[in-house]
């Protein structure tokens, strides 16, 4: 499972990478077509420059640009910015982007047509050539232009993160501006003897302890392609859209992969955590959801409906029950034919809180 894990995160990170050099290869692109227009409006003499071979130098810039800085990026800065003070990422940040601009800057200047006329970086001999050309305003005017790219990549890959693949695109599109009525599956992860084990440890222990038992989740969760709706206290709700969730039982999968992940960690929590090694119970259904922006000042994407609640009221019987995990009948159906490592026993009618009519719950 480490090893799919694994797979699973060098792939995200790929995805990203890629992302980052398409958006930063159009930028240089619009540069080039920015800067020959102006020429153009300007009058200048263009009649011995040919516009396809500096198009070429814009593309192959973007490309090596993107690459290099989205490898930066995703395998150090966004790192940094999560784990360090935000005054010493910067720093550093700042002084690796100004290496990588001038790298890029030079293997720019190896394809660009002045290098054949000796009139390039590469060929300036003279250190005063050379300080007057990295001091020039067209040089100083692309350095920033370059640094707003890197700082709104990784602003936009934060706040990605914040609200969960998928989410800030939704946000940007507006496509919940107007509440739409969804089928989603709902997961409600919940961490065992979460009172007795703060008592144990102490504030400042258990919220460490659930850093590290949520950072552990979030890979199958990804992995599952769920989306992580709320944080509440111990509890994570996870919400897949029905064909997601449905697709290879990744709603159930997805509980097994963590249940699995922290018994594979089950030393680091021992020795760190005063013997403790965390262990989740769930309760998940499906339906019929409205969802959609609400909030003025911190806005956010909601969920409403009876399926969260009854969720809710399904992963509370978890104790009751003596079992891991709950599944409602309806979810049941709609995930049809199981793989075999799956094998639904059905629990019985159960009368839920809140609620007029029994369930019929199954467990795996």
């Amino acid at each position: 499972m480490e090893a799919r894990s694994h797979k699973y995160k060098v792939k995200g990170q790929i995805e990203k990478i890629i992302w980052i050099t398409l958006f930063w290869t159009l930028f240089s692109v619009f540069q080039f077509f920015l800067g020959y227009t102006t020429l153009v409006d300007f009058n200048f003499d263009l009649s011995n420059l040919n516009p396809v071979t500096f198009l070429k130098g814009s593309i192959f810039t973007g490309i090596i640009a993107g690459l290099l800085g989205g490898s930066l990026i995703v395998f150090f800065w966004e790192n940094w910015l999560r784990t360090k003070s935000y005054g010493w990422s910067m720093l550093n940040i700042f002084w690796s982007y100004t290496v990588l601009f001038l790298l890029v800057y030079i293997l720019g200047d190896l394809f660009s047509p002045e290098t054949q006329s000796n009139n390039s970086l590469i060929h300036s001999h003279s250190s005063t050539a050379v300080w007057s050309m990295l001091t020039s305003l067209p040089f100083i005017l692309n350095y920033f232009a370059w640094l707003m790219m890197v700082i709104f990549s990784l602003i936009a890959l934060l706040v990605n993160d914040k609200y969960g693949p998928g989410v800030f695109v939704s946000f940007l599109l507006g496509k919940y501006f107007h509440p739409k009525r969804e089928e989603r599956i709902f997961m409600f992860l919940d961490l065992r003897g979460a009172t007795t084990i703060a008592e144990q440890l102490g504030e400042g222990r258990y919220f460490n302890f659930l850093k590290d038992v949520f950072r552990d989740a979030t890979p199958d969760i990804l992995k599952s392609k769920g989306e992580i709706y709320q944080y509440v206290g111990d509890e994570i709700v996870i919400s897949w859209k029905k064909n997601t969730g449905i697709l290879n039982a990744n709603c159930l999968q997805c509980f097994f992969d963590i249940q699995k992940r922290l018994l594979d960690n089950a030393s680091y929590y021992r020795e760190n955590f005063d013997g403790i090694v965390p262990e989740f119970k769930a309760g998940l259904h499906f339906g019929f959801v409205m969802v959609g922006e609400i909030g003025v000042v911190k806005r956010d994407i909601a969920y409403s409906g009876d399926v969260l609640n009854t969720a809710a009221r399904i992963q509370s019987k978890c104790n009751e029950l003596g079992v891991n995990i709950l599944i409602s009948k309806n979810l049941i159906v709609g995930l049809g034919s199981l793989p075999n490592v799956f094998k639904p026993r059905e629990i019985g009618e159960i009368d839920l809180r809140g609620k007029q009519h029994s369930l019929m719950l199954y467990t795996v």
